[in-house]
């Protein structure tokens, strides 16, 4: 058993990782108010439960040691099943996309082979998948179901997608002039590595990393490393990763929240092999039938569903205070660390439409108002929108704070802004 050996966090470039403060900026960057349950899917990136089946006993290590046995490992080649659970306290993603970005029965079905609205999924629920890579420029991932299987492949210039349930692919290359297009869109990460890598940028002058012993993970021996807020107000309690003995390659992961009970997110394999995959795992050719959409074509098709709904929202501008919203402004940082708060202003100060002003049906905001806890503090007035990891505050005035943080916590932030 490895001791529970710590490593200060203030110096990055002995650990290999970045700041966190750059790195959640750049996260806070893509909250929208109105996608709280997008902001928790993004933050599930950090993630996962360690089931352990023995404690091998292993060579001690620092969490320093370990920390650099990660950022130095370059698997190149593996091949394995993934499961996937979340539990953010949120509705189905995979529903939301549905009804949000028109995947549902009675649309067109080759939308429903997107990658950018297929792996929203895999924010809430169980998911099992089969994963393979070989090298940058080959990996395929596979989501299975019970009765059906959606696969995602990346082979060179190509990127295939393929949803067996509504026999619809989706194709994309790389052309002169544009970057090659990703196996996966930004921001989903569809593997324990991935998750790991944007868990270990939290680790600054606020984190506490320490070794907490070993497990065994799909087969294999593993150092579990422990990355704990030292601040109080997160709303995440611990994230273990479970760390490949001989290549350092993360093997599974744990993210429990600080209000506990069961894990938010539990990722990792259950079976793994670092040898080459076979080639055909790479190899794609359109069922007879399936409807092939082209990326251009779907990227054609969301520019026109957005008009549309621009042309909705300039239909129902009457109601009063929707146009105030076009155009706001990036998100301001308060505070860091884990406790780091995003806050949204909408331009001129627009208020959010509310039955008191008469821009929402009461039956409309009683059911708002049944989603979240109604707050007052030196800003004002406001709701708070909870998940199990990521909050929003909105002010009755116009203003949104997002954090993975408490609704204390929050409301805080928000009368240190006022």
């Amino acid at each position: 058993m490895a001791p529970n050996d710590s490593a200060g966090t203030n110096d990055t470039a002995t650990h290999g990782t970045t700041g966190a403060g750059a790195g959640r900026r750049k996260a806070v960057r893509y909250i929208v108010p109105v996608a709280v349950a997008g902001v928790a899917a993004a933050t599930i990136g950090l993630v996962p439960a360690l089931a352990s089946s023995g404690d091998p006993d292993l060579p001690k290590i620092t969490a320093q040691e370990l920390i650099e046995k990660i950022a130095a490992s370059d698997t190149q080649q593996l091949s394995g099943t993934v499961k996937i659970s979340t539990d953010l306290g949120i509705p189905s993603m995979g529903g939301l996309a549905g009804s949000f970005l028109g995947d549902g029965a009675g649309d067109k079905g080759s939308a429903s082979a997107d990658p950018q609205t297929k792996l929203t999924e895999l924010a809430s629920g169980t998911h099992t998948l089969r994963v393979a890579a070989d090298g940058p420029d080959k990996q395929r991932v596979s989501i299975l179901d019970d009765a059906s299987e959606y696969s995602l492949i990346h082979n060179g210039d190509q990127v295939w997608a393929y949803d067996s349930k509504a026999n619809a692919v989706y194709h994309a290359e790389e052309k002169a002039g544009r970057g090659k297009e990703q196996a996966a869109p930004e921001g989903v990460p569809t593997t324990p590595k991935a998750l790991a890598e944007q868990a270990l940028k939290a680790a600054d002058g606020t984190t506490s990393v320490t070794v907490g012993g070993t497990a065994q993970v799909a087969g294999r021996d593993a150092y579990r490393l422990v990355i704990k807020p030292e601040q109080s107000g997160s709303t995440i309690g611990s994230i273990t990763v479970a760390v490949d003995a001989e290549n350092g390659t993360p093997l599974k992961f744990t993210l429990q929240p600080s209000s506990g009970g069961k894990a938010a997110v539990d990722a990792g394999f259950t079976s793994v092999d670092f040898k080459k995959p076979d080639a055909s795992s790479f190899s794609f050719t359109p069922p007879k039938g399936a409807k092939v959409t082209e990326a251009d074509e779907a990227e054609g098709d969301a520019k026109a569903d957005a008009g549309k709904a621009k042309g909705d929202l300039d239909h129902l501008d009457h109601l009063g205070g929707l146009s105030g919203f076009e155009g706001a402004s990036g998100a301001k940082v308060i505070g860091e660390g884990w406790n780091a708060v995003a806050e949204i202003r909408t331009p001129g100060g627009a208020a959010v439409p509310s039955a008191e002003s008469g821009d929402v049906p009461a039956e409309a905001q009683q059911f708002l108002d049944a989603l979240g806890d109604k707050v007052t503090g030196k800003f004002g007035s406001g709701t708070v929108f909870k998940t199990r990891l990521v909050n929003a505050l909105m002010t009755d005035d116009g203003r949104v704070y997002v954090g993975a943080v408490t609704k204390d916590a929050l409301v805080k932030a928000a009368d240190d802004a006022s």
